[in-house]
């Protein structure tokens, strides 16, 4: 239900084997992300990458997700795996981001007296915000929620959701917030790194079910 009318999109985040990429696709999501950010638990390398991009049918975008990671780091990754997003989940500046001449989101880790339309304008480039709860030193992957009264309605890019979200909060979260899209790890995991074929698809189900 996001304010263009169209339906709400999915990413299914840290994923680590074929097998959770593939039921990811047959439950209905529209992503599934990469993390190559090594101390996250979800972390892959290239290879296992590769595996599971290769596991993935057609129209599932591949999100490779970084933090603070260095350019030669980024430049492997794209070189050697069909990428079709970025996301920058640390302190990259716009100039960081930009470099790559791919398309990106960045992620906003969002606390009282956040400013989405500032935090847009510092980049410009990007084709997306994820808003994301804020904690000090860690770099996404909270599994806690934050207060979704703090992102305004009237948004100037495509916001997607992240942040605590499960199958029970989910529907509450986009009649409220009206994201372009949720993105969830954690919330669909039997295991950290490792996803349970049917919270994924209670999840989407629950996603669905808000658009009927």
């Amino acid at each position: 239900m996001n304010p263009s009318g169209a339906r709400t999109r999915v990413k299914i985040c840290g994923i680590t084997r074929p097998e959770d990429a593939v039921a990811a696709a047959a439950a209905g999501a529209d992503a599934i992300g990469l993390v190559f950010y090594p101390a996250s638990p979800r972390a892959v390398s290239i290879e296992q990458a590769a595996a599971i991009c290769a596991a993935l049918p057609p129209f599932v975008s591949r999100v490779a997700l970084f933090a603070n990671a260095a350019s030669a780091e980024i430049r492997t990754v794209l070189e050697q795996l069909p990428i079709d997003l970025l996301q920058f989940h640390g302190e990259e500046t716009a100039a960081e981001c930009d470099r790559y001449g791919h398309a990106y989101i960045k992620v906003a880790r969002v606390q009282p007296g956040f400013d989405l339309d500032l935090f847009n304008c510092r980049y410009p480039g990007a084709c997306g915000i994820l808003a994301d709860t804020y904690q000090s030193g860690v770099q996404g992957g909270t599994g806690a929620t934050f207060d979704w009264s703090l992102l305004p309605q009237q948004r100037r890019k495509p916001l997607i959701l992240a942040g605590g979200l499960n199958a029970a909060n989910v529907a509450a979260a986009i009649r409220q917030v009206r994201p372009y899209g949720v993105d969830v790890s954690g919330g669909v995991e039997a295991d950290k790194g490792i996803k349970d074929a049917a919270r994924i698809t209670e999840f989407i189900h629950e996603v669905d079910n808000v658009e009927r």
